[in-house]
């Protein structure tokens, strides 16, 4: 039989031949292949090139000469896979970047045609407006492709109404293993009998191959009896030939053509290198409400799903107690717990759609009366509208938010895809739980699609030790045994990849196995297409990221990693499950220079991964530190903070980077460009003391030319009017009117290094805010916030400033006499990097200083509760605002306020822009070599969301950098929300002020 494993390449192919031949990009420096040799899986392998196909003859290109030297090909979508479908050694095909087109969309006939790189909330966005939308749904919908879903026959939390992938993919259209074209589709009984009677070649044999296993009724029975059952609805152990058996062709009593497409929806780009896909459509849903049930145990949640199925649901999800704890420490998540109540041990999800609002609800609260007879439940809130998707946003997060489990032994990605009978599930998992604390002693995650009979599982167990890596296999072992006794799929819906394959002899039996080796063999002799998946794959405690024997290295760092466990484990944080690349229509803000470039090597995922295998398997003898490999993957790194908060295992590549920096720096020396950026405060200040000097400068083109031209600064850039004054200066002589009382009491007002120099307005107009408003306001003696030093990676420098700060800040500061701060990046710096950066002397004072560290709205709002500020203070000026939240502030804290605050006058109606990071990022946008990107992230969503507003409708933005891109990339000014608040100031108060 022959092989599916490609040879070895006897020579080094001619790279720069193919670099040639293909329009798209081949990459093979080191930092893109690192990028690209994980997933989120637990494997890890270097593939030997990665290509970016720009059109359908790329992927030919590629295939020819693969074919030539022996190479293997994966196809690669998002890189989600959790069973390492897509980790491998070969020549990486990744379709995201450019071949994402929706080709056509027919809505009577309710199909679209797409190319395998279109994510499919992406897709669905478009279809909205005719009403359809694709309903196979993964939890990682907002940046999985379609060919990726194909490849795993993807489905999710609704698939007990619409199925899985399989069931939508009418054509495919590609490559086969030889580079010939071929389309796989509906075909009669006349149709196939002319493709097996065609021209010798592939396409011919592996119709003819069909032909002779599957006109065999010994060998249809064989897969009756072998596969899965046919009441599992979620199978994907191997090929899908019993899927294939059930067309017309085989079976007399079927009504559905015989489509190939049925066998490529799941195998795992082993089969066909599609270039296209044609799917069926469905009519968008009503919406639906949920009921989020208490239990207080998974095995009482198992028993209630089985009542909750006779109430014909669209989604039964289950979330247990251990992913519900994650999200207490998840900055988004924690926001979405809103429906949580008290500490159960598990939470079942249950969702209802009808057209009729009441009867979706009569229905839930029916199902509630049948679930309290059977005396299961503690708790039964009923969710309905937009809190509809909290709720299912919570519950998506449940994979990545398990990176938060403290500690090495991590629920692990062994048997988390088993599936069985729905009716069989409570019987199976307390097998399964019985076999795991029993036999092994460890406790186990539960979550999601209770509802189809498959919940994922992840024991908990540290792949770090000897141990651990034989349990690793021995726990695979043991439970293919229990699925294969309860007849079910030890592949649901996320694939067998390197984690499975070698049990799917076992699962199905030598004879079916055999079946499916012939089916390889037809479609794929050489053994090209995703070679060791699916058909001999390696053993699966193999090529693993972590290992016994694995360096652990334990750095010395200037960042307090210790509730990590280091730097390494920080970087360890990133499980792979690719957040980070959700599009700039998706919402949120990480990874804004994913979002403009679609380059992987820009995600939070490659920079975690290639700082990871720096500091595991250097390279080079002086790595990590010096690493160009992690110097290439951090340089579009905004430091945005989005990842802090929206990343579900909360890896902050903002502190990863500007630690990895420092070390670089203490190696290799202070770049010039970079200690002067950082110390632009002290340099603004020097400025101010000479006002005409500065007033001047600032009127001189040639000056400024000058200046950009020494610091590296993009010629198109505007820079910032030089300070006349600072505004410590200006509170000494303007603040506080004597004679006026205040009877709101004092509040610190923190002079950090922007406002105190190029904001000095906005800080005056604070400060004549608050006196007007009755607050005394002072200017504490202390240091600037350090951010800039951050931003440049200059840690050392920041953390002598955050420890004095704190030591001269936190005796003073009270929450009756908080510390407020105009700039969001140098408030928020006291909650964030402060309390890591100080000596663990000063942890506890730094958490006391964070705590009454306040944003301006913040406060703000804290008065308007506390009914010391109301909007008897303000006018009644109609006044339409635009608001732009800073990337700091909707990471760290929230919008919301500066929302409230904004819509406190009558007269004011407050829009938010869905937009990310502005793209400036304090100094990057200015930085030459980053200004396109950082043009590129404005023009997603903020700058064509401010042209397009009305002439007189005002733009807010709390950022300073955010304020200057904004005016650079659209000439619209925008304003601090300070500004517009005092401009709203009823005029008694401004006399006062």
């Amino acid at each position: 039989m022959t092989s599916a494993t490609p040879p070895r390449p006897v020579t080094e192919p001619d790279w720069a031949e193919l670099d040639r031949a293909v329009r798209g990009n081949l990459s093979r420096d080191l930092a893109t292949r690192q990028s690209y040799a994980t997933d989120a899986s637990e494997y890890q392998e270097l593939p030997r090139a990665v290509v970016i196909p720009e059109w359908d003859l790329d992927v030919g290109v590629v295939l020819s000469f693969a074919r030539r030297h022996g190479l293997g090909i994966i196809a690669r979508g998002a890189g989600t896979s959790l069973a390492g479908q897509v980790v491998g050694g070969g020549i990486v095909v990744d379709f995201s970047r450019h071949m994402r087109k929706i080709i056509a969309i027919d809505p009577i006939a309710r199909t679209v045609r797409v190319q395998p790189g279109v994510v499919r909330d992406d897709l669905n966005r478009a279809l909205a407006v005719h009403g359809l939308f694709f309903a196979p749904e993964t939890s990682t919908a907002n940046r999985a492709t379609i060919g990726g879903m194909v490849g795993n026959n993807s489905c999710g939390a609704n698939s007990i109404v619409y199925g899985t992938t399989r069931e939508h993919l009418i054509r495919a259209d590609g490559f086969l293993s030889d580079g010939s074209v071929a389309v796989f589709g509906p075909l009669d009984a006349d149709g196939f009998t002319a493709k097996c009677d065609g021209h010798d070649g592939v396409e011919t044999n592996i119709y003819r191959a069909v032909r002779g296993l599957l006109g065999s009724a010994e060998n249809r029975d064989l897969i009756r009896t072998h596969y899965p059952k046919s009441t599992v609805t979620r199978r994907n152990t191997g090929y899908a030939l019993d899927r294939l058996m059930d067309a017309a062709l085989f079976d007399t009593a079927s009504p559905a053509p015989f489509n190939l497409c049925r066998l490529i929806a799941g195998s795992e780009g082993t089969l066909l290198l599609a270039v296209e896909f044609e799917l069926a459509l469905e009519p968008l849903p009503p919406p639906g409400a949920l009921l989020c049930a208490h239990f207080a145990s998974v095995a009482d949640a198992l028993t209630a799903t089985l009542i909750a199925m006779q109430h014909h649901p669209s989604g039964c999800e289950l979330i247990d107690r251990t992913i519900l704890d994650c999200t207490r420490g998840n900055l988004a998540q924690s926001r979405n717990r809103f429906f949580v109540q008290g500490d159960p041990g598990a939470i079942l999800v249950v969702e209802v759609r009808d057209t009729d609002p009441a009867l979706t609800v009569a229905r839930l609260e029916a199902l509630v009366r049948d679930m309290e007879a059977a005396g299961v439940g503690t708790h039964f809130p009923i969710v309905e509208g937009a809190d509809v998707g909290r709720v299912w946003e919570l519950r998506r997060a449940g994979q990545g938010l398990l990176a938060n489990v403290a500690g090495d032994a991590k629920p692990r990605e062994i048997v988390e895809d088993t599936a069985v009978a729905v009716e069989d599930l409570p019987a199976y998992i307390a097998e399964f739980d019985e076999l795991m604390q029993g036999k092994y002693g460890i406790s186990c995650v539960y979550y999601a699609h209770a509802g189809a009979g498959e919940l994922h599982t992840r024991p908990l167990f540290n792949l770090r030790t000897t141990e651990g890596l034989t349990r690793f296999r021995a726990i695979a072992e043991d439970v293919a045994a229990l699925v294969k006794r309860y007849r079910g799929s030890l592949s649901g819906e996320h694939g067998d990849g390197r984690l499975r394959g070698e049990f799917i002899p076992f699962m199905v039996g030598p004879e079916c196995f055999a079946m499916m080796r012939r089916i390889k063999a037809a479609f794929d002799p050489m053994g090209l297409l995703n070679p060791g998946k699916i058909i001999d794959t390696p053993p699966m405690d193999t090529s693993l990221r972590v290992a016994p024997g694995d360096p652990d290295p334990r750095h010395l760092t200037v960042f307090d990693f210790g509730a990590d466990g280091g730097l390494l484990r920080a970087a360890e944080r990133c499980n792979g499950v690719g957040e980070c690349r959700k599009s700039a229509a998706a919402g949120g803000t990480m990874c804004p220079s994913y979002m403009a470039t679609r380059n992987e090597q820009d995600t939070t995922r490659a920079r975690a991964n290639v700082l990871r295998q720096a500091l595991t398997r250097p390279s080079r003898p002086d790595d990590p530190w010096t690493s160009d490999e992690v110097a290439a993957v951090m340089d579009l790194c905004l430091s945005c903070k989005g990842c802090r908060s929206e990343c579900p295992s909360n890896v902050d590549m903002a502190r990863l980077k500007a630690e990895w920096q420092q070390q670089r720096f203490d190696r290799l020396g202070v770049p010039w460009r970079a200690r002067q950026l950082a110390q632009a405060g002290a340099s603004l200040r020097r400025v101010s003391a000479w006002p005409t000097l500065s007033r001047t400068f600032s009127r001189m083109p040639l000056a400024q030319s000058l200046v950009k031209r020494v610091l590296g600064i993009a010629p198109e850039r505007s820079l910032p009017t030089l300070p006349v004054t600072t505004l410590r200066r200006w509170h000494a002589s303007h603040a506080n009117p004597s004679g006026q009382p205040y009877p709101n009491g004092d509040v610190h007002l923190f002079a950090d290094e922007f406002t105190d120099t190029i904001d000095v307005p906005i800080g005056a107009l604070a400060i004549n805010l608050l006196n007007g408003l009755g607050y005394r306001v002072l200017i504490p003696d202390h240091v600037d916030s350090g951010r800039a030093q951050l931003s440049k990676g200059l840690v050392r420098d920041a953390q002598a400033l955050a420890c004095t700060n704190v030591q001269r800040l936190a005796s003073m500061i009270t929450d009756a006499a908080p510390l407020i701060g105009l700039e969001p990046s140098a408030i928020l710096g006291f909650r964030d990097e402060y309390p890591d950066l100080v000596a663990p002397a000063d942890r506890t004072a730094s958490l006391e200083l964070a705590r009454n560290a306040l944003l301006f709205e913040e406060f703000f709002v804290r008065e308007m509760n506390a009914g010391r500020i109301s909007a008897q203070a303000f006018d009644r000026t109609r006044r339409i605002i635009m608001l732009h939240g800073h990337c700091h502030q909707k990471a760290l804290a929230s919008t919301d306020p500066t929302i409230r605050m904004l819509s406190l006058p009558s007269g004011h109606t407050v829009q938010e822009i869905p937009s990310g990071c502005c793209g400036m990022a304090g100094s990057f946008g200015y930085e030459r070599e980053h200004y396109e990107v950082s043009m590129q992230i404005g023009e997603l969503v903020l700058f064509p969301a401010v042209r397009g507003t009305p002439d007189g409708t005002i733009v807010v933005a709390p950022g300073t950098s955010c304020r200057h891109q904004i005016f650079d990339g659209t000439g619209r000014k925008s304003r601090h929300p300070v500004e517009v608040m005092w401009e709203a100031l009823a005029r008694s108060e401004k006399r006062h002020a």
